[in-house]
């Protein structure tokens, strides 16, 4: 999973409904997220800062939560505030963290927030063979929004539970929009008028194509043949303006460029129509051809990012909910706003569009009777001013590609069945080996940030978890201890475990440590309050200054998920593990001056290393299993 409600509680974000459509059918049957006991999360929290801190800072530390929870201090009227803010609203804690985690970083999307996924590659052996794939997987989604918009989409569970589908509703017709000091979100789908038009992009050149007969049904994939066809041959020239690079920029600069833009009628009615569109249909250029051991990475990169300046990253609007990808090379795949949804939601759905589109028979163009209207250009009055925000927008872009350091591999010594023969969480096993990697590198613990899906609350998203605990510091530190017994290392092992899975079940109960001291924070904010010393001290800050991010997806029909760091310094790995081996991804930042230390190739070769050395471990020390 990845990391991402609909109140303006602290004025530094928010998310905008434009009108308020209705839940599932089993939505309001769901529960809302709690607000955890302020004692246990004390306790908590001081538990996850042990690995981190000398004794010292620990002391100071305990001495700061002691005070910040006592009877009728601070910690007990910021908990009051926040359950009575618990009860006015839907789910306190997901506008809280969509706030924090997006609306008000000011980073690019681009790699640092916006993820990917790719799909299963196409052979195309002409342009017609592109707009045909186009065409099919744009009737695929149009199909999947019907089952959106009419309540009809399969529920999903997890371990019995319905979970929240309100992620759904999110990522169609749905836009970020740039603003001072913090973003927002618009949701065009329920509106009084709903958006009948996506927006296709080719050569840097934006159109609107309405995708629904006057009838209402949207438009076979003869009709969508036809319309790109058109588009295509309307945007022949590849020497225009690159506006759509404007959203890739940081996004303090892009709000300026995006008010200056905007000041002009034409401009302004060209992003009206590109941010209230259904999705995004990006008709790419090809990749340049690089080594097949870099093929994999490559594709990857090209996705987050469009390949830079020269490439695609001007036929992209980034700020949109989706963006289809589809190159002339057979390259698809998606790319999407992470503050509407979470990165499994984006997976499921591609995954209900490739099913269908997996089932139906390949069919003869056929001729189209009905007529239809030309797709509509959408121009843009370029002034000396935008030009100039342009070539920034273009050479920041350079440096973001140049720097983004991936590595994707297979590990196909064993995967999930070995790990369960041992009777280990396969996730949990990972995450061990993972910290083991890291260890040997620094020879330093850190926290390991680890997402756990709060779905089955309503409006659920994630809840962020150290995946460090003082049981896996001291696995890790055993480990290559020529000191330590075997037994004893695989005591420490389970210890771990254990540990973890404790720790999973409390933040998928929505009792995250994190969480919950984020709302409590953000109280403190809402209240106009000083802010305590707790949340001020160095401490606070080691306990989440996750140097590693984590997120494991399950997959299926060949897509690959793709997520760039989200800040310089750290390492972002991706994982999905399948019966007999475990696919990896890990990126980072290779030239920044923050992080020079980091190094995605030689994590993932230390990832397998550990891997390898634990199942070793396991088989030459025979014991009562788990």
């Amino acid at each position: 999973m990845w990391r991402i409600c609909s109140r303006a509680l602290v004025k530094v974000g928010r998310v905008r409904t434009l009108v308020a459509g209705r839940h599932l059918s089993h939505q309001m049957g769901l529960p809302s997220v709690p607000v955890p006991p302020l004692q246990q999360t004390c306790e908590l929290y001081l538990s996850i800062l042990e690995p981190f801190l000398d004794v010292d800072e620990l002391k100071r530390t305990k001495e700061l939560v002691k005070d910040f929870q006592k009877a009728g201090g601070v910690g007990e009227r910021l908990q009051r505030g926040l359950e009575r803010r618990a009860r006015s609203t839907e789910n306190w804690l997901t506008d809280d963290y969509v706030k924090r985690d997006f609306l008000t970083e000011r980073m690019s999307l681009v790699v640092l927030s916006n993820p990917a996924i790719v799909y299963p590659r196409k052979v195309f052996r002409e342009k017609q063979d592109q707009i045909r794939c186009a065409a099919e997987y744009i009737k695929g989604f149009l199909d999947v929004k019907t089952l959106i918009d009419t309540n009809t989409l399969p529920a999903e569970y997890m371990k019995g539970k319905p979970l929240c589908m309100k992620q759904y509703q999110q990522l169609i017709s749905s836009c970020r929009v740039p603003g001072l000091k913090t973003d927002s979100v618009v949701f065009y789908a329920k509106s009084s008028n709903p958006p009948k038009h996506i927006t296709v992009v080719h050569n840097n050149q934006f159109f609107a194509l309405d995708v629904y007969n006057s009838d209402g049904t949207p438009l076979t994939c003869d009709q969508l043949c036809v319309q790109l066809e058109r588009i295509c041959s309307f945007s022949l020239q590849t020497d225009t303006e690159p506006v759509g690079i404007l959203t890739t920029q940081h996004r303090d600069i892009w709000t300026k460029a995006y008010i200056n833009l905007i000041k002009d009628k034409t401009n302004r009615e060209s992003v009206s129509a590109i941010q209230s569109s259904i999705f995004t249909v990006c008709l790419d250029g090809a990749m340049p051809p690089v080594s097949e051991e870099r093929y994999r990475s490559s594709v990857i990169l090209w996705l987050l990012t469009g390949g830079g300046s020269q490439c695609n990253s001007g036929n992209r609007w980034f700020d949109k909910g989706l963006q289809l990808i589809i190159g002339e090379d057979g390259i698809c795949g998606l790319n999407f706003t992470h503050a509407t949804a979470d990165g499994i939601t984006a997976i499921t759905l591609s995954e209900y569009v490739i099913a269908d589109i997996t089932r139906k028979k390949p069919q003869m163009m056929r001729p189209t009777v009905e007529p239809l209207p030309i797709p509509q250009k959408l121009h843009f009055n370029i002034t000396p001013e935008v030009t100039k925000d342009i070539e920034e927008a273009k050479h920041e872009m350079d440096i973001l590609v140049r720097n983004a350091d991936l590595s994707a591999a297979v590990f196909d010594d064993f995967g999930k069945n070995v790990m369960k023969a041992h009777k280990m969480s396969p996730d949990a096993f990972v995450q061990m080996a993972l910290q083991l990697a890291y260890y040997r590198m620094y020879q330093r613990c850190c926290p390991v940030l680890e997402p756990a899906s709060l779905r089955t609350f309503r409006l659920g998203r994630l809840a962020m978890m150290n995946s460090t605990s003082g049981a896996s510091a001291s696995f890790v530190k055993a480990f290559d201890d020529p000191r330590k017994q075997n037994s004893e290392k695989v005591d420490l092992l389970e210890n771990a475990l254990k540990a973890h899975r404790r720790n999973i079940n409390m933040a998928i109960s929505g009792h995250s440590v994190f969480g919950h001291l984020l709302g409590l924070k953000m109280q403190a904010v809402e209240e106009n309050s000083a802010m305590p010393d707790l949340f001020t001290d160095s401490s606070y800050s080691k306990a989440f200054d996750f140097r590693v991010s984590t997120s494991q997806v399950t997959l299926k029909f060949g897509c690959l998920p793709c997520v760039g760091p989200e800040d310089p310094g750290i390492y972002k790995v991706t994982y999905s593990i399948m019966d007999d081996h475990i696919d990896f991804m890990v990126s980072t930042f290779e030239t920044s001056d923050t992080c020079k230390e980091t190094n995605a190739p030689l994590l993932l070769q230390a990832l397998k290393d550990a891997l390898l050395d634990m199942r070793t471990l396991l088989d030459q020390t025979p014991r009562a299993r788990l």
